[in-house]
């Protein structure tokens, strides 16, 4: 017990700083996460920029009331929070009663508030050099942030304001959603559109400002859309999506005071800003909804899919044609068709499909137990095996319902229907099948395969 109570004594300064940030990254995550979905995102960026000049006209009215009081905590966060609500408040009258665009507007209210602040950073400068006046020196803490600075008393400021965030984002969880998702519907049902998007910027505002100590104006955007950025890539659902970017917020903050604490010249502002950027590329690769790995193996999956496709149904079209002619127009048996010989130079010419391709799609489907090679074949002749022709039968009844399906009822002639249900036919799913079978159950019963509604030529 002594020894854990000399750890904490030895690294009190630190424990202070993880929980505040902490608990800013978890509340940045959860409000960032509906601003993100809003297409807000920018909104942190302008409170950030807007609320500089807030914090310098704080502290010189301070200074003019009571000299000595200008870098009152409560009062410059106050300050803040009041001009970062005035730029959010002005950007959405400029979008709503001009025809600037909204990114325009956002830029115009960034880049005039922080010239602002910029211009009374300056006059605070010349004031904090009176006799008797505050030292402006910690200001600059706003805009870069300061972690290591951050006390008991911003620990508390923080942790009541994520508190407060998480619990209206909890108490409206409902509301936001459908503001997010379809705020025309929202408005149609009744719901308050306009105090619920004021609700919501004054979340962002409330965060972004109690978040300025540790992280900075500059850098706190990032904690709002950062980990909801990264979230995104993994899920869905909007709830679990919250979660994950709170998790993601309050671990990268932890991590970055951690190696801040361990190597000191290490800033903590843009450390917490770097983790959450490892976060989100890991997520962009590895993303189990929109990851990039996760896309490419799923698009690989879809060719490999097709590719086995085209070749059954190409080879089915081959030995049908062939069948059909030596039976005079008889239905060929399954026997007859698996007897069929598939020559190299048909399959070749039957998709305009290059050596290499042919080869490997061959390759793929006899590994697979759908094809096989003639023994004594030396120009690649194949047969389809018993389960080739199984896939390759329900491969061809579903292409030609489809293709029977678009000329009834699409209006789509004859000559150009193949390719139309090529494009369509490899995400066909059982539901959409049976609905054509129930369709053109009169023209063909489940066990057959239909007919082609077109012509097939013969290569």
């Amino acid at each position: 017990m002594s020894s854990l109570r000399e750890l904490i004594a030895e690294n009190y300064n630190t424990l202070i700083c993880m929980a505040g940030v902490s608990v800013l990254g978890l509340s940045a995550g959860v409000v960032g996460t509906f601003m993100l979905l809003r297409k807000r995102s920018l909104v942190g960026d302008v409170v950030g920029h807007a609320a500089l000049p807030g914090v310098a006209i704080a502290f010189l009215t301070m200074e003019l009331m009571s000299p000595g009081s200008g870098k009152f905590m409560p009062g410059l966060l106050a300050g803040a929070a009041l001009a970062a609500a005035l730029g959010v408040g002005c950007a959405l009258a400029i979008r709503g009663l001009t025809r600037i665009r909204e990114d325009a507007a956002l830029a115009i209210v960034l880049s005039v508030f922080y010239g602002a602040g910029v211009v009374l950073l300056s006059i605070v400068q010349h004031v904090g050099q009176q006799p008797g006046a505050s030292s402006p020196a910690g200001l600059k803490n706003y805009i870069f942030g300061m972690a290591s600075a951050v006390d008991v008393a911003d620990v508390i400021w923080m942790s009541a304001a994520g508190v407060v965030a998480i619990a209206l984002c909890g108490l409206f969880f409902k509301e936001f959603k459908l503001l997010c998702f379809d705020e025309q519907f929202a408005a149609t049902q009744g719901w308050p559109v306009p105090v619920l998007e004021l609700l919501l910027m004054g979340l962002v505002v409330l965060v972004a400002v109690v978040g300025m100590p540790g992280a900075g104006m500059l850098l706190v955007v990032a904690m709002l859309i950062v980990p909801p950025a990264a979230a995104r890539f993994w899920t869905d659902n909007l709830l679990r999506m919250a979660l994950l970017a709170a998790v993601a917020g309050c671990v990268s903050a932890a991590v970055a005071v951690a190696i801040s604490a361990a190597y000191s010249q290490l800033a903590t502002g843009p450390l917490i800003v770097l983790m959450g950027s490892a976060f989100f590329v890991v997520s962009l690769l590895a993303g189990t909804r929109r990851g990039i790995l996760r896309r490419w193996l799923t698009a690989w999956q879809l060719g490999r899919r097709i590719g086995r496709h085209d070749l059954l149904r190409a080879a089915y079209e081959i030995v049908e044609q062939e069948a059909t002619r030596s039976t005079a127009g008889a239905r060929p048996t399954p026997d007859d068709l698996l007897a069929r010989e598939i020559p190299w130079s048909r399959l070749l010419a039957k998709r305009s499909w290059k050596p290499g391709r042919l080869r490997r799609l061959i390759a793929s489907a006899e590994r697979s137990g759908l094809v096989r090679r003639a023994p004594a074949a030396v120009d690649g002749t194949v047969h389809l095996t018993a389960a080739g022709l199984a896939e390759a039968r329900q491969i061809i009844r579903n292409h030609r319902l489809w293709e029977t399906y678009l000329i009834a009822y699409a209006d789509v002639a004859p000559s150009h229907v193949d390719r139309s249900a090529d494009r369509i036919e490899h995400v066909l799913d059982a539901e959409i099948i049976m609905e054509l079978e129930n369709r053109l159950a009169g023209t063909s019963p489940q066990a057959h395969v239909p007919p082609s509604p077109h012509v097939i030529s013969r290569q």
